[in-house]
């Protein structure tokens, strides 16, 4: 197993755009419960195509399939409640 350091990993609160970016084959590495808070973090691996999949998320220029979209949102959302 690959060891991944901070810089390896992008860390959102975003459960939108973390769907997105497991629709577009990124890993969910992770889920970070904050102790100090009720905040709950995603963590994705770090990969080429990364940033600009995010630049278009929040552009509104990328398209989905709308099932396929909704299967990674319960995807996350299983991650997210199961930890």
């Amino acid at each position: 197993m690959k060891m991944l350091n901070e810089n390896d990993v992008l860390s959102t609160q975003d459960m939108s755009l973390t769907a997105t970016l497991c629709y577009f084959n990124y890993k969910i590495v992770g889920v970070d419960r904050r102790e100090d808070s009720s905040k709950v973090y995603f963590l994705i691996e770090r990969e080429k195509g990364l940033d600009e999949t995010i630049r278009a998320f929040w552009s509104h220029t990328l398209k989905v399939e709308p099932l396929a979209y909704f299967n990674c949102l319960k995807e996350v959302k299983t991650r997210l409640y199961s930890t």
